[in-house]
């Protein structure tokens, strides 16, 4: 697998994380893992007023699967394993809890911690980064967040096994975690636990996942049922829900099209905001109407027809393809009609010799090898990755006073190891397949039909493009009368689309929106 989801983690996860000593600050026991808890008073101006919040950053004890805590401590049969999962936390200091929504946010990876949300989308404070092209170095600058979700729901930012300040130990912690089904328990038994600590069972309860998040969140839905919690609401961002429709290597899977099909209206949108089409329409809807009705019909039929299609035909297709993306006709010959993303990102500018980013498609940068075949770095997560993660190294020491030496963990290597094996529903055993929560969600949504989806994506993204979003919910087999249940937003950003600001204000309202319509909340 190339830089898909993972590119900021896994780029993140060699660097040396800042790590300055904040006032007050505390320096927990790393090897011997604790839980543990420090708390900081703050207040945010919002739209409709200012927020006063308690800020709790703090982590939890968890254990894999089969862990029984009433074991005797020498039983050989009890995993050992255990993990610390970071989090900060920030309750209204006004409200009472019990009629307050709580919403639970992460992003993916698999291998991130959740910064990227927390300092970019919804926490109290942003860091301030340019639009589309690389921010320069430091200092940073930190501002009042007027789009934080805290007008509508307390938050828990939480960080994967291993992320932030968490750590894992014990006997193979890595195989106890670092997989798709593994970190879905992880998560149930945080939140689980979190709720008990924090007395918020009675509270509305929703879930935000970015990107592997999507996939965490999805089958979190049904495992917190498995644990008697119905959850409000699932939010998910930068959809990856069913692997076989992912952009990542399509090539080394032939035979299955669903790829090169859900990546289209992105290459589209990306080729339109750089003003490489022939013949553009001005407005981008337009084009995306068009460009889907094309990938699930004339496209998807030249794909599935293979070697058997026509030279005629195969000519029409690529010479459609061209007015779509702007590559060349005898490149899209070359191709086969099939377009790698990678290969777009850096085809795109031609001899220029400029790359698109991947999370992004608006961000640009100079091509580090001309003759590769494929881009070999995101500029989008090399134009922002060191803001996001020295401003929170800054914020969590020096105002929630918390972290000392401590290094806080942006991400870790864990992609290529990840354990992609999951047990569907209704399956004897984990599936030997590229993972599918479809089936979570959609018996999520059967046995609790008040379960409410909010489905978000950027059209400048070919990492998670938002047709694969749209094409996944589309095959949730769920019955007719629950697909009302399911929204959808989509932006003119990228995969992060809150580093937009104008669409970082219609993603907050939208899901402030969609938290308080279901929230039974004044």
């Amino acid at each position: 697998m190339k830089h898909t989801f993972v590119v900021v983690a896994a780029a993140l996860a060699a660097s040396v994380v800042v790590s300055a000593r904040g006032q007050d600050a505390q320096k927990p026991a790393a090897p011997d893992l604790k839980p543990f808890e420090y708390t900081s008073q703050g207040s945010v101006r919002t739209a409709s007023g200012v927020v006063n919040y308690r800020a709790v950053t703090g982590a939890l004890v968890v254990h894999p699967q089969g862990w029984n805590d009433a074991a005797a401590p020498d039983d050989p049969h009890n995993p050992t394993a255990e993990a610390t999962m970071s989090y900060v936390a920030y309750f209204k200091t006004d409200a009472e809890a019990a009629a307050r929504p709580i919403t639970f946010l992460f992003n993916g990876g698999p291998g991130s911690s959740t910064v990227w949300l927390h300092m970019g989308a919804f926490g109290p404070r942003r860091v301030v980064t340019a639009d589309h092209t690389h921010t320069p170095p430091a200092p940073y600058e930190v501002v009042n967040n007027d789009e934080t979700l805290l007008d509508a729901s307390d938050l828990v930012f939480v960080d994967a096994p291993g992320t932030g300040f968490g750590r894992v130990a014990g006997k193979d912690p890595e195989k106890a975690f670092y997989g798709v089904d593994q970190d879905i328990h992880a998560f149930a038994v945080f939140i689980r636990d979190f709720l008990t600590k924090y007395d918020r069972w009675n509270s509305p309860k929703y879930i935000f996942g970015e990107s592997y998040g999507t996939m965490r969140g999805a089958g979190l839905a049904l495992a917190l049922q498995n644990e008697d919690i119905d959850a409000n609401g699932v939010m998910l961002m930068s959809c990856i829900l069913n692997w076989d429709l992912m952009p990542d290597d399509p090539q080394l899977n032939p035979g299955i099209d669903e790829p090169y099909i859900v990546s289209l209206p992105t290459y589209a949108a990306t080729a339109w905001y750089h003003h490489k089409l022939p013949n553009a329409p001005q407005d981008l809807d337009t084009l995306l109407t068009t460009v889907e009705q094309f990938a699930t019909t004339d496209y998807a039929e030249a794909l599935l027809a293979g070697s058997t299609l026509g030279a005629d035909r195969r000519q029409a297709i690529a010479q459609k393809l061209h007015e779509f993306t702007g590559l060349p006709v005898a490149y899209l010959l070359k191709t086969d009609l099939r377009i790698e993303y990678g290969a777009f990102q850096k085809e795109l500018f031609g001899d220029e010799a400029m790359t698109t980013g991947t999370l992004d498609t608006r961000f640009l940068g100079p091509t580090l090898d001309p003759l590769s075949k494929v881009a070999s770095y995101d500029p989008q997560s090399a134009a922002l990755g060191s803001a996001y993660v020295s401003a929170f190294n800054t914020y969590v020491r020096q105002t929630l006073k918390y972290g000392g030496e401590l290094p806080y963990k942006p991400g870790i290597g864990v992609y290529g190891s990840w354990d992609y094996k999951h047990q569907a529903p209704g399956a004897p055993q984990p599936l030997i397949a590229l993972p599918n929560v479809l089936p979570d969600l959609a018996a999520a949504m059967k046995m609790n039909p008040d379960l409410k989806v909010l489905v978000l994506g950027g059209y400048f993204d070919v990492s998670t493009p938002f047709f694969e979003g749209m094409f996944e919910f589309r095959h949730l087999p769920i019955p007719e009368s629950l697909r009302s249940n399911i929204e959808y937003h989509y932006f003119q950003s990228g995969h992060m689309v809150y580093v937009h600001v104008p669409a970082l204000k219609q993603l907050h309202d939208a899901v402030a929106a969609f938290v308080r319509s279901h929230s039974s909340q004044k």
